[in-house]
């Protein structure tokens, strides 16, 4: 049983190979390049570049947690679990330092 789960774990990986970094190191630099473009630009109102960079910033994190990390694979609920508590923690702190100050 655990020779079949190793062979299909083994086959996964082979048939996976460096095509997705690859593809996932092409697509952060891209977002890189697109968000040093709209900052060059100039032209657009702040708070919608500083709104878009944030949103380059979460789908790189996210591009980087799925094949850089190999959080997309089976076996990952832990530190899924671990980073969503932290981000949790990190956000409501970040909040609460916000409400303290402005309150």
């Amino acid at each position: 049983m655990s020779n079949q789960h190793q062979t299909s774990a083994g086959e996964r990986h082979r048939l996976e190979g460096p095509k997705n970094h690859y593809l996932s190191y092409i697509v952060s630099i891209l977002l890189t390049m697109l968000a040093f473009a709209v900052v060059l630009y100039g032209g657009l109102d702040r708070t919608f570049i500083i709104i878009f960079i944030v949103g380059l910033g979460i789908v790189q994190i996210l591009f980087q947690l799925a094949y850089w990390m190999h959080m997309k694979d089976r076996g990952h609920m832990f530190p899924i679990i671990g980073l969503a508590f932290g981000t949790f923690i990190a956000l409501t702190v970040v909040a609460a330092a916000v409400f303290w100050m402005w309150w």
